[in-house]
């Protein structure tokens, strides 16, 4: 008889991701933690549910559970959070059906209509501002600079960048390699200004710990693991959260927002959208495309205050 404990399956499922479908030890973390709520909200006690469990009426009930969730201070979960809730189950469902589990259709189950999301870019003042921020007296006004700088050289995402050992970077020759989505290998290459920001931040380094960018707190034992001090997502978000108040922007600017930059930097001085898409390490041109709605806007403003006008 076929498997029927869920959180068993979970497991099978997740190590189908990381095996066969090549996934990112992120997005296999990711949908640990979707699957895995949800299977403690079917089931509250230790026992684990049956997939036959599932149907149609619970995932509804589920549904307006998370809805509900709260994750602290009043805040409910976003919408686009429940939705990866919801895309992570559908994804389960398939991979049961397709292993001949008896199981809902995801077919069945619609995902929520989301708005879509305008793309938040600095402009060249802007991101002055906000590069000029940190105070590089010291070691960790240093590292947030430098960690700038290289967010708007390289247009990496902040869980690339976390990821970056010093022995990857190459000074010399401004370039280094970066595994990204999907495992998807790119070459990524540094602006000169990134570069030397690089350069003075890793001769300031004292320690041996092979993470590129690392915490500094009050005490640190040199014999601890390097892994433990290396800065995590949420802290690289933190702090450009930080610098992004510091320089009174006028938007909740990100370290996404910085990725959006570099990519509408590059196309509004002319750069072809498949070198774009590579540099960005999009699998699809259609991921890409969504920046050419920025940059023919700005085109247009080009074009209405220039063209004609010498006449």
């Amino acid at each position: 008889m076929p498997e029927q404990n869920l959180n068993k399956l979970i497991e099978q499922y997740l190590e189908y991701l990381e095996v066969e479908k090549n996934c990112s030890l992120l997005t296999i973390r990711d949908y640990r933690h979707y699957l895995t709520r949800f299977s403690q909200w079917l089931s509250p006690t230790s026992l684990s549910p049956s997939v036959k469990k599932i149907d149609l009426e619970t995932v509804k009930k589920y549904r307006l559970y998370l809805a509900h969730l709260s994750r602290g201070q009043g805040l409910t979960l976003s919408r686009q959070t429940q939705a990866y809730h919801v895309i992570a189950l559908r994804s389960f469902l398939r991979w049961l059906i397709k292993n001949d589990y008896e199981a809902l259709s995801p077919d069945k189950i619609d995902l929520p209509k989301m708005e879509s999301r305008s793309l938040k870019f600095l402009d060249a003042d802007q991101l002055t501002r906000l590069l000029n921020q940190p105070s590089v007296g010291n070691i960790r006004g240093l590292r947030d600079k430098t960690i700038l700088e290289t967010l708007f050289s390289t247009g990496l995402r902040v869980s690339e960048l976390v990821g970056l050992n010093r022995e990857t970077i190459n000074l010399e020759r401004r370039e280094f390699g970066v595994i990204g989505k999907g495992r998807k290998a790119r070459v990524v290459f540094l602006s000169e200004s990134a570069a030397d920001w690089l350069g003075r931040y890793l001769k300031e380094r004292l320690d041996s710990w092979k993470p590129l960018f690392i915490r500094y707190p009050k005490k640190v034992d040199p014999a601890v693991d390097g892994e433990k001090m290396r800065l995590s997502v949420r802290s690289i978000q933190r702090i450009v959260e930080k610098y992004v108040k510091k320089a009174k922007l006028p938007m909740k600017a990100t370290p996404h927002s910085l990725r959006h930059s570099f990519a509408t930097d590059l196309l509004i001085a002319g750069a072809d959208i498949r070198s774009v898409q590579e540099m960005l390490g999009h699998k699809n041109i259609s991921t890409t495309q969504i920046y050419t709605h920025v940059t023919n806007k700005q085109l247009r403003e080009v074009h209405e205050m220039f063209h004609g006008k010498g006449k």
